[in-house]
C-alpha cells in the first residue's frame, strides 16, 4: 500500500515531535514525465567534481559539467509506489540528490534561524542508506552510512553550520539482496516557536482558462496545500473566463469558500497581482500571499515549502520559486537573477551559471555551480510569496501593466529591509523566455517605459548609469532592422516617462489597446500564418561573395554603424524590393546586423506561428531617429527632476487608495 500525505501527517502528530516537516521527499505526479530527473537519479555520482574540473581543462574540453552518470543504471518509473514511496531493486542505487529532494542547506543557514536539520527515512527491506553533503564548490562528501535490515525509521540530525556559502544535503538508497522500499522520507527542523503561517494564492489570468482550471485542480488535489491554504483567488481579466470551463463547477463546489473569482478589466500583471495582494490583505486572514502566473504547471509541494521557509526567516522575506521549461521539463530556465546596477538589466546571479540548464544531462550532483548559493535581487512573479505585513508597509505593485513590476517590488522591499530569496526545491513549469521575443512588438513599449521608470526610482547612479545610452542604441537597432512598429512603441514609452508619474494609473487600462491599434500602420506588425501569403522572394546576388553578413567587430562597429545609418536614411529603396521581399529570414537569424543589409525581408516570429514583411522606409527612419535622439536628450537633461518626481510619487502610486480607484474604473459588470 502506498503512503499518502494524510498517513504521514497522522504519524507525525502521533509522535508529538518538536520538529516541523519543511520538505517531504516526493516523486513525480506523472510517472511517465521527462521531469523524473528532477526527483530521483540512478547510480553513483559520476566523478568527484574537483577532479572533473581539472581533467576537463587538461583535456581541452569546453564543458566540465558534461560528465553524467556512468553506471548505466536508469530510473524505472514502474518502481514508484505513489507520491512518497518507491522500490529500490536489488543492487540498484537510487539517489535523492536532486532538485526537488536534496535539502538546500545553505539557504536555510543564511536566511533562517534554523541551525540544524533532521532527516527521517522510513524504509523496509535490506540495503544501505548513505547521507551526503556538498560544499559551495560542489565537492561531494559522505556524512554517514546506515545498514538497512527490516522495517525501520532512520533519524539523523545534521548541522547547518558548514554551509556558509553553499551546499546541499541528500541521501542515496542502495538495494540489498532483497531490495528495499522507501516508504517515505522528509527533512524537518526544530520548531520551538510553533509558528504555522497560512497563505492565500493569487492567480492572475487573461484568456487562458484551460491552464487556470488545471492550476485550481492541482492545488485542491494536493492534501498538503490544504493544511496552509486560506483562499485561492483567481483574478480573471479576460473575455474567455475560467468559470465557463468544463470541470470548473465541480472543483468550485469541492473547494467551497476557499475559491474566489474576481473579475476586472485587463490592467495587466501588475493590476492583477495588485488585486490579489489587495484582496488578501483586506480579508485579514493570511500571513502570506503567493502570486502565480496562469500559464504554468505547478509542482504543488512547492507551496508548502515556500510557506515553511517563510515561517523561519529571520525577518519578513519574499520567497520565490524557480522556473523550469514547460516544453522541456528537465530544463531549469534560471537559478537566480540580480540587476546589473550600471546597465540596469537582469543578469544571472553568478557568472558561471548556465541559462537553460538541462538537469537530465548534468544533474545536481555533477553541476558545481548549482551548489553555490545564489543571492538574488528579485524573483519573477510566476511564483513568489510575499508576507502580508510587507504589503501593508510598502504597498502594492507600481501600475506598470507588465514588465519590471516584480523587480521593482523586490527592490522597494529591500530598501525597507525585506530581502528576496529564490528557494531551490520550489518551482513551476512555464514557457521559457528563450521561446519568446518580447522585445519586439507591442511589449517593446512596456519594456522601455518600465525599465526607465524603475531606473529613475532605484538607480545608484546620478543619471541612471548606462541606461540612456543603451536605450539609444536599442532605438537604432530597431530602426536599421526595419522594426518600425516596435520603435513607435518605444517612442511613445519615452513620451509617457517625460509626462511624469501621475498618469500611470489613468492609462493602465487603455494604453495596450492604443498600441495594438497601431499595427494597421506598420507591415512589420502584421502577422500572417504562412510565408506563402507574401510574394515570393526575388533571387539576388549573394552578399559578400556568398560569405553572408556577420556581426561587426568592436573595431569596425563605428564605421559600420555610420555607413549603415547613412544608407538607411538616404539611399532610396530598390524598386523590386517594394513588390517582392529580397529574402526569407528565420527568427533565430533575424539579428540587427543582418536585417540592416536588406530593403525588404519576410521574417518569422519567435513562436513559429507566422511571419511579417519588413520593408525599409528611409523617411520613417529619419523621422523616428530624430525624435528618438531628441527624447533621449530631454531625458538626460531632465533626469534629476524626473527622478525626484517619480520617487516622491511612488508611495502614492502604490497605495491601497490609488489602486482602489483603478479597480473601480476597470470594474466588469
Amino acid at each position: 500500500m502506498s503512503t499518502t500525505a494524510t498517513d504521514i501527517a497522522r504519524e507525525q502528530a502521533a509522535s508529538k515531535s518538536p520538529y516541523r516537516v519543511v520538505q517531504r521527499v516526493i516523486l513525480p505526479l506523472e510517472t511517465d514525465s521527462d521531469a523524473i530527473p528532477l526527483y530521483v537519479d540512478a547510480g553513483a555520482s559520476a566523478i568527484d567534481v574537483r577532479r572533473t574540473d581539472v581533467n576537463a581543462l587538461w583535456e581541452g574540453k569546453d564543458d566540465a559539467e558534461s560528465s553524467t552518470n556512468q553506471s548505466g543504471e536508469s530510473v524505472r518509473s514502474s518502481d514508484f509506489r505513489g507520491r512518497f514511496s518507491t522500490s529500490v531493486r536489488p543492487s540498484a542505487r537510487l539517489s535523492f540528490g536532486t532538485y526537488f529532494n536534496a535539502f538546500a542547506a545553505s539557504y536555510w543557514r543564511r536566511w533562517t534561524t534554523v541551525e540544524s536539520v533532521r532527516l527521517e527515512v522510513a524504509v523496509a527491506g535490506t540495503g544501505t542508506l548513505i547521507v551526503y553533503r556538498s560544499n559551495a564548490k560542489g565537492a561531494q562528501q559522505r556524512v554517514e552510512s546506515v545498514a538497512i535490515g527490516g522495517k525501520a525509521t532512520h533519524v539523523l540530525d545534521l548541522p547547518l553550520k558548514p554551509f556558509g556559502d553553499g551546499g546541499w544535503y541528500w541521501f542515496d538508497l542502495i538495494g540489498g539482496a532483497e531490495g528495499a522500499v522507501l516508504q517515505h522520507a522528509h527533512w524537518a527542523v526544530p520548531d520551538a516557536d510553533g509558528k504555522r503561517g497560512r497563505t492565500s494564492l493569487a492567480v492572475t489570468t487573461f484568456n487562458r482558462p484551460d491552464y487556470c482550471l488545471r492550476t485550481i485542480q492541482d492545488v485542491w488535489a494536493a492534501e498538503t496545500i490544504r493544511e496552509v491554504l486560506d483562499e485561492l483567488i483567481i483574478v480573471d481579466q479576460g473575455t474567455q473566463n475560467v468559470v465557463d470551463e468544463d470541470g470548473f463547477d465541480e472543483v468550485a463546489a469541492a473547494m467551497g469558500g476557499k475559491l474566489r473569482i474576481v473579475r476586472q478589466g485587463n490592467i495587466g500583471g501588475s493590476g492583477g497581482f495588485s488585486r490579489g495582494m489587495y484582496e488578501t490583505v483586506q480579508a485579514g486572514r493570511s500571513d502570506y500571499v503567493i502570486l502565480l502566473d496562469d500559464d504554468i504547471v505547478l509542482e504543488p509541494e512547492s507551496i508548502t515549502r515556500l510557506v515553511a521557509f517563510a515561517d523561519f526567516t529571520r525577518r519578513p522575506t519574499l520567497v520565490g520559486g524557480h522556473m523550469f521549461d514547460m516544453y522541456n521539463r528537465s530544463v531549469l530556465h534560471t537559478f537566480g537573477e540580480t540587476l546589473d546596477p550600471w546597465r540596469f538589466q537582469p543578469r544571472q546571479a553568478h557568472e558561471d551559471m548556465s541559462l537553460g540548464h538541462d538537469l537530465a544531462r548534468s544533474n545536481l550532483r555533477t553541476t558545481p555551480w548549482l551548489h553555490r548559493r545564489a543571492d538574488v535581487d528579485y524573483n519573477g512573479w510566476w511564483m513568489t510569496l510575499i508576507p502580508t505585513s510587507v504589503i501593508r508597509e510598502i504597498g502594492l505593485s507600481l501600475p506598470l501593466f507588465i514588465k519590471w513590476d516584480d523587480a521593482e517590488y523586490s527592490l522597494r522591499a529591500s530598501k525597507a529591509g525585506y530581502p528576496t530569496v529564490s528557494l531551490p526545491g520550489s518551482a513551476v513549469w512555464h514557457i521559457s523566455w528563450l521561446d519568446k521575443d518580447d522585445l519586439v512588438g507591442w511589449q517593446a513599449y512596456f519594456h522601455e517605459r518600465n525599465r526607465v521608470i524603475v531606473t529613475l526610482l532605484h538607480s545608484l547612479y546620478e543619471r541612471g548609469g548606462r541606461v540612456i545610452r543603451e536605450s539609444t542604441y536599442m532605438d537604432i537597432k530597431h530602426l536599421i532592422s526595419m522594426q518600425y512598429y516596435s520603435e513607435q512603441g518605444r517612442l511613445q514609452a519615452l513620451r509617457d516617462v517625460l509626462k511624469g508619474p501621475d498618469h500611470l494609473h489613468d492609462i493602465i487600462g487603455v494604453r495596450l489597446g492604443e498600441i495594438r491599434k497601431m499595427t494597421a500602420e506598420f507591415t512589420d506588425a502584421q502577422l500572417k500564418p504562412d510565408v506563402d501569403a507574401f510574394p515570393a522572394p526575388r533571387r539576388q546576388k549573394p552578399r559578400n561573395k556568398g560569405r553572408g553578413v556577420r556581426l561587426p567587430s568592436r573595431i569596425t562597429l563605428g564605421p559600420w554603424a555610420a555607413k549603415t545609418v547613412l544608407r538607411q536614411t538616404v539611399l532610396p529603396v530598390k524598386h523590386q524590393a517594394k513588390d517582392n521581399p529580397q529574402v526569407l529570414i528565420p527568427h533565430q537569424d533575424a539579428r540587427w546586423w543582418r536585417l540592416s543589409q536588406y530593403d525588404s525581408a519576410v521574417v518569422s516570429n519567435a513562436e513559429g506561428t507566422g511571419a511579417s514583411w519588413y520593408k525599409r522606409d528611409p523617411r520613417k527612419v529619419r523621422v523616428m531617429l530624430t525624435e528618438a535622439l531628441d527624447l533621449h536628450r530631454r531625458l538626460l537633461a531632465e533626469w534629476p527632476r524626473l527622478r525626484k518626481q517619480y520617487q516622491d510619487a511612488a508611495p502614492r502610486l502604490v497605495s491601497f487608495e490609488a489602486w482602489e480607484e483603478t479597480f473601480r474604473r476597470n470594474a466588469v459588470e
